[in-house]
């Protein structure tokens, strides 16, 4: 399954600097109801039906790919979704289990660090429809009311060389999150495809399982040893990465405390430092 983790890295480099700015929430809406407008996208572009190699005129697709994580990397933790979904995911406990408030935030406490995810322990534990708790948890998120388009990230994603590397998401949400997050932010068409956490089969498979990895490179098209890069905000879901081969930059925003170990690689606190950091994937 860990094909690629044989790969070897260049000596470790810290890309860490002083001054940073905290970001001002330039892709996140005041929840300020009277500015608040609806906005209409087309049709989802994003492929989500798994593919083996990507193939042209020329044969196998020999570039990199570069994997992106969602939730907390392409918007800022600032906008609170988090805050948001752990409130639902409480009630969601709650509701479902019969417990009290204190109880019901411990138990999914545990499950998050034992499994990555809340609902991993939920299916394995209480035989909970995964799907039931997309509906109620993910998919009831206000996400029209907080995220908006953030032009600075499209152009960066616009920036980076197309001929050099393709672009993936990877995410632990369900495939309706993963796509109204990038409509919202109108990024969709700037990625080939999503890796998703199925709900819908047992079971569950997520970042930072292996085999999630593994998956996102069947995913993708990746051919067997190829180069692959990836950018998280989860320190674990990075060092995971790491050993599996991948070039790994773990986003750490401004607001937080740098992790005592690295993660990876790079450690940036911006994603407009991957200009920095992989400097050959851009446009000149």
């Amino acid at each position: 399954m860990n094909h690629l983790a044989a790969r070897s890295f260049s000596s470790a480099t810290s890309l860490l600097s002083s001054g940073y700015r905290v970001a001002s929430r330039p892709h996140c809406l005041l929840r300020t109801p009277s500015v608040v407008r609806p906005i209409s996208y087309p049709p989802s572009r994003i492929a989500t039906t798994p593919r083996t190699m990507s193939t042209s005129a020329s044969g196998p697709d020999s570039r990199p790919i570069f994997f992106f994580d969602i939730d907390n990397c392409l918007y800022s933790r600032e906008c609170n979704i988090h805050d948001e979904m752990q409130k639902l995911i409480n009630q969601f406990f709650r509701k479902h289990l019969a417990l009290s408030a204190e109880d019901a935030h411990m138990l999914h406490m545990k499950y998050y660090k034992e499994y990555g995810l809340a609902i991993e322990g939920l299916t394995r534990h209480h035989k909970i429809d995964p799907l039931e708790f997309n509906r109620e948890v993910d998919d009831a998120l206000p996400l029209d009311t907080i995220l908006k388009p953030n032009p600075g990230l499209r152009k960066l994603l616009k920036d980076i060389d197309r001929s050099k590397v393709r672009l993936w998401l990877l995410t632990n949400a369900y495939v309706n999150h993963a796509k109204r997050v990038v409509k919202l932010l109108q990024v969709e068409d700037l990625f080939d495809g999503v890796t998703y956490c199925d709900y819908a089969q047992l079971p569950l498979i997520c970042k930072p399982n292996q085999a999630m990895y593994e998956r996102a490179e069947k995913e993708a098209g990746a051919a067997p040893g190829q180069k692959s890069y990836f950018v998280d905000d989860s320190h674990l879901n990075c060092v995971h990465a790491a050993k599996r081969g991948w070039v790994t930059a773990h986003l750490v925003e401004p607001s937080l405390p740098l992790p005592p170990t690295p993660a990876s690689q790079y450690v940036i606190r911006d994603l407009e430092e991957l200009r920095t950091c992989f400097p050959d994937l851009f446009k000149s």
